[in-house]
């Protein structure tokens, strides 16, 4: 028996078991102790939840697609509306360093994939679903590359492989970067845990886009419609761009035009018009979409889509998630310094590796709520997400492709 669920039965499942996890990271020290992020660990209780009332009593639930695209939108669009070029140079070195290890390690993925592939006597490309198209870029790039590779490419099933690689990336990119984090702070004693954040005190002025998500922001109903408006437009933008691409060299999936709308709208409010923009609003709307989205993006996986994956498959993933946490250990700790900002950012190269923008930046709340603030860490990765790691991903994959 299947069940429809509307957008607003969605919308309140999904923020029951949003508290669920919050609840449950609070009161079980393990999740705490790792740093598991709470949307993380309630989405992951619904779809246990939902896994055992399709196993044993044959029952599934259809959630509301639209709202929680929206709302997948919605962050995409606040991370670019939070980008503004002003902060490119803040990042500086330590941006350019971490974009190299994020591109350094999205060819490696690449690399991995398709040799073990052909190892298993697989074909190259099914490598390449279960590389960067799924791990790195997410459920959207998954839809839209595996439409591309069937189609153009003959590999039959790669829409249903690469949203069932993709589902295991969003988990378990949510569920190791805190474990990694945690391990390097642990092993070279860089912090030690802090108290909860209170969540009555306001956010410091000159805070990163998602720095301090249970802190208070102050903004008046002026500030959250005009900043309610920027959303609108750049989702709307985003709507037209991928109907016009269609078809087109520059055909992209929808969060990445909103994602750059949002960059285009941003800076030219800023810097042409001289338009202040209220970034607390905009935090605001960024972090309740992106809790949101997560919760709901567990909520909605169908986890029997996971036995659809083939023995070599299982272990292609498998060792895939050994070669992020020793390459994040040993290459992105250390280049990014060795210190407290280098193990969170660690954590969030984990969730970018495998899960996307929207687990890398769940994982360094996570880790930051328990160790304290990385300034620097909410800094580099919006702008890593906002800026490049689609684009990378993108120019890699269409080089990959051209070979084959």
């Amino acid at each position: 028996m299947n069940i429809e669920i509307d957008a607003f039965g969605t919308l309140v499942i999904a923020v029951v078991f949003l508290f669920l996890g919050r609840y449950l990271v609070q009161k079980i020290s393990f999740f705490k102790n790792y740093n598991i992020p709470e949307p993380v660990v309630g989405g992951l209780i619904a779809a246990l939840c939902a896994y055992a009332l399709y196993s044993f009593f044959g029952i599934s639930a259809n959630f509301n697609a639209q709202i929680q695209n929206v709302l997948m939108l919605m962050f995409f669009t606040s991370i670019g509306l939070s980008a503004s070029f002003s902060k490119l140079k803040e990042g500086g070195k330590s941006l350019l360093l971490f974009l190299v290890c994020v591109a350094t390690f999205v060819l490696v993925q690449n690399v991995v994939g398709m040799s073990l592939a052909t190892m298993l006597g697989l074909d190259p490309l099914i490598g390449l679903i279960v590389g960067s198209i799924t791990l790195t870029g997410g459920h959207g790039t998954a839809g839209a590359w595996g439409q591309i590779l069937e189609t153009q490419h003959g590999i039959q099933g790669a829409i249903v492989l690469g949203m069932a690689s993709a589902t295991f990336g969003l988990i378990i990119g949510g569920v190791i970067g805190g474990p990694v984090a945690k391990f390097l702070i642990k092993r070279h004693h860089l912090a030690d845990q802090v108290n909860d954040e209170d969540d009555d005190q306001p956010a410091h002025q000159n805070s990163a886009a998602f720095e301090y998500p249970r802190k208070t922001r102050l903004i008046t109903s002026n500030n959250a419609v005009s900043t309610l408006g920027m959303f609108a437009l750049c989702i709307f933008v985003a709507n037209g761009m991928t109907e016009f691409s269609k078809g087109q060299w520059f055909e992209l999936p929808t969060f990445v035009w909103a994602l750059a709308c949002g960059v285009l709208v941003r800076n030219t409010l800023e810097h042409g018009l001289k338009v202040n923009i209220f970034d607390r609003a905009i935090d605001v709307f960024g972090n309740a979409s992106l809790s949101l989205y997560l919760s709901m993006a567990l909520l909605s996986l169908q986890l029997w889509l996971l036995a659809d994956l083939a023995g070599p498959l299982v272990i292609i993933l498998l060792l895939q998630t050994a070669t992020l946490a020793l390459f994040t250990i040993f290459v992105t700790f250390k280049v990014m310094g060795s210190d407290y900002d280098a193990a969170v950012l660690s954590a969030g190269h984990c969730g970018f590796g495998m899960g996307a923008t929207p687990t890398a930046i769940a994982n360094i709340q996570a880790v930051t709520n328990t160790y304290g603030p990385s300034h620097k860490a909410f800094l580099i990765i919006p702008l890593c997400g906002a800026f490049f790691i689609d684009i990378i991903n993108a120019v890699v994959i269409q080089t990959i492709i051209k070979f084959f």
